[in-house]
C-alpha cells in the first residue's frame, strides 16, 4: 500500500526549545518521525512554562493564522484543550479533519473546568478520530464523553530505542558522581517533585530500606521536605538529553504516581536496560511486564518499600525491559499515527 504524503499542522500546549529541553518532547519525536515518513509538517505550540492564559490564547490565534497559511490536510492535536479546541477553530476555515490526542491532564479536565465538556463538543464535530496515548486514559476520556465510544485509538507516544539504549554503569556513575560512598542500590525518579507523583511515600519507602541511594531529577512544590533527607540527592531539572545518562547510573527507575496516564519516564528506563517500579494505577500496567519492573500500590508505603527491594534484585541491566519497550519503537507508534491520519483524510491509496 503506498499513500501519498500529507501536510500535517501539528498543535501542541507543549514543544522543546532550548530554554525548555523538556517541554514535550514526545511531541518533537513524533514531529521527527512524520517528516521521516516523508510528510510536510508544520508546528504552532506554546515553548515555555509560565505566562498565564494569555500564551493559551496567543496560541490560537497562531494556530489560525498558520491553517490559512498552511493549508494543511490534517490538524493533529496534542491535549484536548486548548490546543484541540483551537485546532478544531481552525479547521472550519480550512475545512480540514482534527486527530486530537489525550494526553492525561486534560481528559481530568473535562467535567471539572468550566467549559471544556462543552468545547469537547465542537471538537468532537471535527474530529471523526481521537488518539489516547493508553488504554486506561481511552476508557476514562469515553466515560466522560460516551459518544465517543468506538472513535478512539489508543497510540501511545512511544520511544526511541537509539537514544534510549543501554550505557556503561561505571562509566556514567563516574561522570555523574552518584552514588557516591553511599553503598547499595541506586534508585533515581524523574519527573515533578508533586503529591501526584507521590515522592514523599517514596522518600519514607526508600528511607525504611536503610541502604543505597534515591536521585530526584526534576522540580516541583514539594522539594524542600526532600533535602534533608539521608541518602536522597536532589538534581534539579536537568535537560532531557541528559536524561538517559541518569538513566545509566541508576539501578531502577521509580515512578509510584497517585495515578499515571502512561508513563514515559518509565519506558525510557526499560529502553535502557533499567528495571522499574511503577504505580499500578493508570497506564504503566500496560507495558511493564513480569521481569521488566515491579508494580505497586501507590498509596502503601508498604507496598513501594517491596517493590523497591524486589526491582533491586532483578538483573541489571535487565535484557527483559529493553525486549517490552522495544514493543512501543517510536517508529511503530509514528507509522500508527500516519494511518489514523491518512485515514481521516482518505488519502490511502492502494498500490496496483
Amino acid at each position: 500500500m503506498t499513500t501519498r504524503p500529507l501536510r500535517i499542522l501539528i498543535v501542541s500546549q507543549m514543544y522543546p526549545v532550548p530554554g525548555h529541553p523538556d517541554l514535550g518532547i514526545f511531541v518533537r519525536s513524533m514531529h521527527e518521525q512524520l517528516e521521516a515518513r516523508g510528510h510536510t509538517v508544520q508546528v504552532v505550540a506554546v515553548t515555555r512554562r509560565g505566562g498565564g492564559p494569555l500564551k493559551h490564547l496567543a496560541l490560537g490565534v497562531r494556530t489560525i493564522v498558520a491553517a490559512v497559511r498552511f493549508r494543511p490536510d490534517v490538524l493533529y492535536a496534542h491535549f484536548l484543550a486548548p490546543a484541540g479546541v483551537w485546532a478544531a477553530l481552525a479547521s472550519l476555515l480550512v475545512r480540514r479533519p482534527v486527530v486530537p490526542t489525550a494526553h492525561g491532564r486534560d481528559v481530568r479536565n473535562i467535567g471539572v473546568i468550566r467549559g471544556v465538556a462543552a468545547s469537547m463538543r465542537l471538537l468532537g464535530r471535527r474530529a471523526p478520530r481521537w488518539i489516547a496515548v493508553s488504554e486506561y486514559l481511552r476508557q476514562d476520556l469515553e466515560l466522560r464523553l460516551p459518544w465517543l465510544a468506538g472513535r478512539v485509538d489508543v497510540i501511545n507516544s512511544g520511544i526511541d530505542l537509539e537514544r534510549f539504549a543501554g550505557q556503561d554503569r561505571a562509566a556514567a556513575r563516574a561522570e555523574l558522581g552518584w552514588p557516591g560512598e553511599r553503598s547499595g542500590p541506586a534508585f533515581l525518579f524523574v519527573g515533578t517533585l508533586d503529591e501526584r507523583k507521590n515522592v514523599m511515600r517514596l522518600a519514607e519507602a526508600f528511607g525504611r530500606l536503610g541502604e543505597g541511594s534515591l536521585a530526584l531529577v526534576g522540580d516541583g512544590p514539594l522539594r524542600g521536605e526532600l533535602g534533608d533527607l539521608p541518602g536522597v540527592h536532589l538534581v534539579g531539572r536537568v535537560a532531557h538529553s541528559e536524561v538517559s545518562r541518569w538513566l545509566a547510573a541508576a539501578d531502577v527507575l521509580c515512578l509510584p504516581s497517585t495515578v499515571e496516564p502512561f508513563g514515559q519516564a518509565l519506558l525510557e528506563a526499560m529502553a535502557c536496560e533499567r528495571s522499574v517500579v511503577a504505580t499500578s494505577v493508570g497506564g504503566p500496567p500496560e507495558f511493564v511486564g513480569e521481569g521488566g519492573g515491579v508494580l505497586v500500590d501507590p498509596l502503601s508505603v508498604d507496598s513501594i518499600e517491596q517493590g523497591l527491594r524486589a526491582a533491586a534484585s532483578l538483573p541489571n541491566p535487565n535484557p527483559r525491559a529493553r525486549e517490552l519497550a522495544a514493543l512501543h519503537d517510536i517508529r511503530l507508534q509514528a507509522e500508527r499515527v500516519e494511518r489514523v491520519l491518512l485515514d481521516v483524510t482518505g488519502s490511502t491509496v492502494r498500490a496496483t
